[in-house]
């Protein structure tokens, strides 16, 4: 399981056997927090305050490409049907593609202050992101077109976003205090938390048809399924702040804690 220590500025990995690595990124106070595996198997990371997007193989070896913008504040990464990766950039509205051949292209939204965070892949071969202060949705095919969609819920302050399995987009809402759904075709739900404040960050799929978030504010990981039926589970250490989330292989779900930990939730 790999993971980013953005104070420490490494990437960190966690073997079968419960060992760690660590590989320190080669710019200092690069930033790292967002981090992928291709399906080559290297590992793809943000350098949010270098303004850089970096990549790693599995053994160490550290290739970075700096952006035309060094305060672009790079965020979500996504692997687009291209072989592209696919970046937000936060604090200048953009949209970014990063070539296998190491070439930028960067795509300027319509709304300024949109703040783009989390990006993915969605099931109609278009990128799908998160307008942090837009509260919009949007999507962004690989010809640079890009599509907007109000949420529903004002102020809401979607983050994380998923493809989900049953070909929608799954999306949380940090201050909405929601999950969020809608269709390749516009179409939203939203799904309200129990507990006040849960401050929602990150959401993944799972392996069956059920999702997995993060709920930074709670202390919890919460469980919703397709049809919308939320699950919650607590964390153990009080105050753990989980934020990133991944869900592995034999459906062990896996999150990162701020407090310095890993954590790992297995059902039985």
């Amino acid at each position: 399981m790999w993971f980013t220590e953005q104070k420490r500025n490494r990437i960190g990995a966690r073997d079968e056997r419960g060992g760690f690595t660590a590989f320190d990124v080669p710019t200092p106070n690069a930033g790292v927090m967002s981090i992928l595996c291709d399906r080559n198997g290297d590992l793809w990371f943000n350098e949010y305050h270098a303004g850089q997007i970096g990549r790693m193989t599995p053994g160490g070896e550290f290739t970075e490409y700096k952006l035309p913008d060094q305060g672009c504040a790079p965020f979500g990464l996504a692997e687009g049907p291209d072989g592209a990766i696919w970046f937000t950039e936060m604090m200048t509205g953009r949209i970014g593609r990063l070539s296998p051949g190491g070439e930028v292209t960067e795509y300027k939204l319509p709304h300024e202050g949109a703040f783009p965070s989390f990006i993915t892949t969605g099931s109609d071969g278009k990128l799908w992101f998160t307008e942090n202060q837009g509260n919009r949705i949007g999507t962004i095919a690989p010809d640079g077109s890009v599509t907007h969609y109000a949420l529903p819920t004002p102020g809401s302050a979607p983050v994380g976003i998923a493809a989900g399995p049953d070909g929608a987009l799954w999306f949380v809402q940090i201050a909405g205090n929601r999950v969020g759904r809608i269709t390749t075709d516009g179409e939203i739900s939203e799904y309200s938390l129990p507990a006040a404040g849960a401050k929602p960050h990150a959401i993944t799929s799972g392996i069956g048809q059920d999702l997995w978030f993060t709920e930074w504010g709670a202390n919890r990981i919460g469980r919703i399924t397709v049809d919308g039926k939320l699950t919650e589970y607590d964390i153990p250490t009080q105050g753990a702040e989980p934020h990133g989330i991944a869900v592995a292989a034999d459906g062990t779900v896996w999150f990162a804690e701020e407090c310095n930990r890993l954590g790992r939730l297995t059902i039985k």
